[in-house]
């Protein structure tokens, strides 16, 4: 297969590796522990850790965009800004 049309830089590379990574082991998690106990968090709003992934993933998403928009082309601090927003979903929400 020819995949020269699209941008494949090393880091969209890793991107969309991170990404199934992330979606793997979230259904290894799922098989090893099904239901994982869908708690109440600070939105009062039943969610499951599906649903925290999705949320940790979309912000991660505006807070990098944010950062492009308003810091400039370096990501680092906003990966590391998403990492902590991460950790804070899955513990809050």
């Amino acid at each position: 297969m020819d995949f020269s049309w699209m941008a494949w830089t090393l880091p969209t590379a890793i991107f969309f590796i991170v990404i199934f990574t992330l979606i793997a082991a979230m259904g290894v998690w799922e098989y090893v522990s099904p239901g994982g106990g869908p708690r109440t968090g600070i939105l009062r709003f039943e969610t499951t850790r599906g649903d925290r992934l999705f949320v940790s993933l979309l912000g991660s998403a505006f807070i990098h965009l944010a950062w492009l928009g308003l810091g400039g082309p370096s990501l680092w601090w906003a990966l590391a800004l998403s990492v902590v927003y991460a950790i804070g979903v899955f513990r809050f929400v």
